[in-house]
């Protein structure tokens, strides 16, 4: 059976996939659908950097804005939605472009990875978040350290819900989370595809980042979390957790200066550039789209990804 067609295009944050992304949907007309944890969230505008209706120039996008911050959002629930968010542009005629820089939410759609085996123990969870309201983020990510140290150098120690659910897993299966993300990129695509990774050099990334932090605040970050807050969002909250956000939420409540919340927030960033980039590293078939190489010029660099599609008859 011939696999129909999906056209990836992600890279670490700041790296301008947005622009990029619009280009090469026009061209291939495609749709997109977004691959990111924070901008399913709706009142999540300037700390996910989330692309504006003028910038979208008529493609048209999914999983943007379907859901309020008070609600939960896991690598399951993108995955459904991805899918039907695919069926739904094959329908219109058009070529899904998958767009973000969130790894294991790509890996679950290109590889159609299974999540259905592994229930959640949810009385292994309640004891696992206990221990890290007691003891604090890092006690935890210790006991990943001991048991999966490849996970625990990917998964930051405040990403709390990702250290729960590689323990979790551990304890369900015997098995390393990282050693079955492995096999899983292993298998061949559910799709036939074109796997992008745009990058550039990294004193370059870095500087990027620094800028859009300060723009973010610029832009009104404290008011967005603040009215954030009034709306019921918790601390504790899946929404809450993404950079930037929770920095912030330190800062109103006095633990830290504004200062130090916005180093912390282009710290933090620059270490979750590093840590996609590290992720993209390991998947197989991607190819590389290096600014530098193409001079910086968007024009090169589109031509070159649709000749890409072309050879892969993904047109």
């Amino acid at each position: 059976m011939k696999k129909r067609p999906l056209v990836i295009l992600t890279g670490p944050t700041a790296v301008g996939k947005t622009k990029l992304s619009i280009a090469l949907a026009k061209a291939i007309n495609g749709e997109i659908i977004s691959a990111d944890s924070m901008q399913v969230y709706q009142h999540m505008d300037i700390g996910s950097a989330k692309i504006k209706p003028e910038e979208m120039m008529g493609v048209k996008h999914y999983l943007v804005d379907i859901l309020s911050p008070t609600e939960e959002f896991n690598v399951v629930l993108f995955q459904k939605y991805a899918k039907e968010a695919i069926e739904q542009i094959y329908a219109h005629g058009k070529i899904p472009v998958l767009v973000g820089g969130t790894g294991f939410y790509i890996q679950s759609v290109l590889y159609d990875v299974d999540f259905t085996q592994n229930d959640a123990d949810t009385v292994l969870r309640q004891e696992l978040e206990e221990l890290a309201q007691k003891n604090g983020a890092e006690y935890l990510h210790q006991i990943l350290q001991e048991i999966d140290p490849k996970s625990a150098e990917s998964i930051h120690a405040n990403n709390v819900k990702r250290v729960i659910r590689a323990i979790e897993y551990y304890r369900q299966t015997g098995e390393k989370i990282s050693e079955h993300n492995e096999i899983e990129r292993e298998k061949t695509s559910a799709y036939q595809s074109a796997y992008f990774v745009l990058n550039n050099k990294r004193e370059i990334i870095y500087e990027n980042i620094d800028k859009r932090v300060d723009i973010m605040l610029q832009e009104g970050l404290v008011d967005e979390v603040k009215s954030l807050l009034a709306m019921g969002c918790q601390k504790e909250s899946t929404a809450m957790q993404g950079l930037g956000y929770k920095e912030i939420i330190d800062y109103l409540q006095g633990n830290i200066t504004l200062d130090e919340a916005v180093y912390l927030i282009k710290r933090d960033t620059r270490h979750f550039a590093k840590r996609q980039l590290t992720w993209f590293r390991r998947e197989k078939d991607v190819i590389w789209v290096d600014k530098d190489i193409f001079a910086n010029s968007e024009e090169k660099m589109l031509q070159y990804m649709i000749g890409i599609c072309n050879e892969r008859n993904i047109t």
